[in-house]
């Protein structure tokens, strides 16, 4: 596939690596000439320096025969403006564009007859989302979801108190109560994946992913680690779009404090906010943590746009008493080296808000796509179409699919066949080996490499009979 990515900064650059790394044809059109030429040492891609609004800079990346277009610049405007182009001037099939204002995300300033934008992908939303599951789930490194809220995937760190620590996998069973079933679906030990299976056991200090049914996961959780007492003081550091978006979804249901060092902006949040308590000062001062009763504080997001300020910001409000902390780090060296130390989580934007684009561009019928370990491993919702004769997967049972090492079906979603045709339910199966997989079904799966998407996404693929 050709694909054209106009900027290079965080997102464009992880949706490079993540795309290069398929084989795919990839240009990238950003005006800062250090930034292409840092992409261009580590990466297989061609760059262009220039204006992405402009039709001559798209032209020299070679739009005319581009198959996708992600616009992920800085400016919503810069965006709208390419994609509009490219459908009106060169006809790109696809089209893909980063918008940070909600406002272009209402009525249909996106269809084909304006800004032509096939798919839109919100970063900050989808950051402010992803936070608040795991304020949900405190106990999470990561909470993601699939087939529209049905199956909920949770990352976990084991640790001793846990009822499955020190025990094999299958007798996570013996201690379910009855109607309730799960899957672990991966385990990392020491940053390598593991092959789990029945005889497995789990260690402290284990990353654990599990599938389960949403309305079953809280009980699993349990078998995993202690569980934690729900959330109910959060402190925030940053009121930039993301710190304030996410004040404002939580300060209904939570104490929420907010330390902004800008005066000016920290008036102009607390303008925004009702509830929630807004501070000017800096995040990293020891005596406005303690007199803000920082170890009362139940979880603190650092979601600056420094990175050091957050890891330094969360480190100290660790230090000092909180629960638990969460940093935002742009890095993803820096993410992968501060996590599981005195940081609880740190989360990379860029890893959070590709998942929505990598849904769009994978290849065959996939329903959701969600990046894992900061982009070291992806699970997958893919669609199951055609029968036995068109399909490698539909019609056979698990334990006769093309062995993927690396590979695991965590869960299928499938529609009751036995509900009434005007209110049709949908069923969760936490598949076993002789489980047979139907049309249509919802596959979640989980790839423990994130090389092994392709050959999956073949492997659902149907045959040219499928009609």
């Amino acid at each position: 596939m050709k694909i054209l990515i106009l900027g290079a900064g965080q997102v464009g650059a992880s949706v490079a690596e993540v795309l290069s790394s398929e084989a795919n044809d990839i240009t990238i059109v950003d005006q800062n000439r250090e930034y292409l030429a840092a992409l261009a040492d580590r990466l297989d891609v061609r760059t262009v320096a220039g204006n992405a609004a402009y039709p001559s800079v798209l032209r020299e990346a070679g739009i005319e025969d581009t198959d996708l277009l992600v616009a992920v610049t800085q400016s919503d405007q810069t965006n709208l403006v390419a994609c509009k182009i490219a459908r009106s001037l060169f006809s790109v099939p696809t089209r893909i564009a980063r918008l940070r204002s909600q406002d272009f995300l209402e009525g249909d300033l996106l269809s084909p007859e304006n800004f032509a934008v096939d798919y839109a992908i919100s970063p900050e939303l989808d950051i402010t989302e992803y936070i608040v599951k795991l304020i949900q789930f405190p106990e999470a490194l990561q909470v993601l979801e699939f087939a529209a809220g049905r199956v909920t995937l949770i990352g976990v760190r084991a640790y001793t108190g846990g009822l499955l620590v020190g025990k094999p996998i299958r007798a996570m069973r013996e201690h379910l109560p009855a109607g309730v079933d799960a899957r672990i679906a991966a385990i990392f030990r020491g940053h390598q994946p593991l092959e789990p299976d029945g005889h497995t056991v789990i260690e402290q200090g284990d990353e654990v992913f599990v599938l389960a049914a949403t309305d079953h996961i809280r009980t699993v959780m349990q078998e995993l680690r202690r569980m934690q007492q729900p959330v109910r003081r959060v402190m925030i550091a940053g009121g930039g779009n993301i710190g304030a978006r996410l004040a404002k979804v939580l300060e209904t249901n939570y104490e929420v404090k907010l330390i902004e060092r800008d005066r000016a902006r920290a008036e102009i949040v607390a303008g925004q906010l009702g509830g929630a308590l807004v501070l000017h000062g800096e995040a990293t001062d020891e005596n406005l943590l303690a007199q803000e009763n920082i170890d009362e504080i139940d979880m603190f997001l650092a979601l600056t746009n420094d990175d050091e300020d957050n890891i330094m910001a969360a480190s100290l409000a660790k230090r000092l008493g909180c629960k638990r902390v969460l940093a935002l780090i742009n890095r993803r060296a820096y993410a992968d080296m501060v996590q599981g130390g005195p940081i609880d989580i740190g989360l990379s934007p860029a890893q959070v808000s590709i998942g929505a684009l990598l849904t769009a561009v994978r290849r065959g019928d996939v329903a959701k796509v969600h990046s894992l370990r900061r982009g070291a491993a992806e699970a997958l919702e893919l669609v199951a179409h055609g029968d036995k004769t068109t399909s490698k997967v539909v019609g056979r049972r698990i334990d006769e699919l093309p062995p993927i090492k690396g590979m695991h079906i965590g869960a299928i979603v499938r529609r009751d066949s036995t509900a009434e045709p005007d209110s049709p339910v949908d069923q969760v199966v936490i598949p076993h080996h002789d489980t047979v997989i139907q049309s249509d079904d919802h596959v979640i799966i989980f790839c423990t490499r994130k090389k092994l998407v392709a050959e999956v996404e073949r492997m659902f693929q149907v045959s040219l009979g499928f009609i």
